[in-house]
């Protein structure tokens, strides 16, 4: 490959991501430029738009063309995989966005939105409890699925739509559960603080008995909930957990 057909790619790939700031490449067609500009922009905005479908609701066509073609300019994506690229998109909505006209839960509801897709496509194959697992997980030995995320965010993103589009986060966070079940369907689960602290040492440990989860639960909320109370709500939660199959039986190594 000679330095001149380098220059001429390099030229040729500015246009296309920023036709506002670099110039149609010398001796091409600029017609045939304004045709590949917008087949590979049409390409990425497509598959965005289908990735954070809530979002796109949310914005009016002009918002969304400044904002997925700002990602087209100014992120440099390091994979080749369309499946890839909307964890890219969070990236640049992280690092690199730079303005002051989106909304403040931008980030948090693109978050929310990618999990799902995040979570269908994982790889990961837990060993789910069977009935007797569940029944008796006060006793197990206990770890988090890999396909089950606690999340915490300071907007309601669950809400977040057309007719709810909050300027202020609210004084209470919002807890969530995103797993993947048996029959790989992605569930969301609204939760409690207690519960996402528990799931946190659960996973933390990565392998704890049932009962002594709850007892390092309670030794770190001593002074917010009485012991007793909280082993006695953690068991149904863990039952109900297992069930679900966001807690499973440890591995042992």
């Amino acid at each position: 490959m000679n330095a001149g057909f380098k220059t001429k790619q390099a030229e040729f790939a500015a246009y296309i991501r920023d036709p506002d700031t670099y110039p149609v490449p010398a001796d091409v067609d600029p017609r045939r430029m304004a045709m590949y500009r917008e087949l590979f922009f049409n390409n990425i905005d497509s598959f965005v738009s289908s990735n954070f479908p809530v979002m796109r609701t949310i914005l009016n066509d002009q918002q969304w063309q400044s904002l997925t073609r700002d990602f087209f300019a100014r992120h440099r994506c390091r994979t080749p995989h369309f499946s890839e690229i909307a964890e890219e998109f969070l990236e640049y909505l992280q690092s690199e966005r730079q303005s002051d006209h989106d909304f403040p839960f931008l980030l948090e509801l693109a978050h929310y939105e990618w999990v799902e897709m995040a979570l269908s496509i994982a790889k990961d194959t837990p060993v789910f409890g069977e009935a007797a697992f569940v029944d008796d997980v006060f006793n197990q030995t206990i770890a988090l699925s890999p396909l089950a995320w606690p999340l915490v965010y300071q907007y309601p993103v669950e809400r977040i739509g057309p007719d709810y589009l909050p300027q202020s986060a609210p004084e209470q966070a919002t807890y969530l559960i995103v797993y993947r079940d048996r029959d790989d369907e992605v569930h969301f689960m609204q939760t409690t603080p207690i519960t996402y602290h528990l799931l946190l040492l659960i996973e933390q440990q990565g392998g704890i008995g049932g009962e002594a989860s709850l007892w390092a639960l309670a030794a770190e909320l001593a002074d917010r909930i009485d012991p007793q109370s909280l082993m006695q709500f953690g068991q149904q939660t863990l039952r109900e957990l297992a069930d679900k199959g966001v807690i499973i039986p440890a591995v042992a190594d």
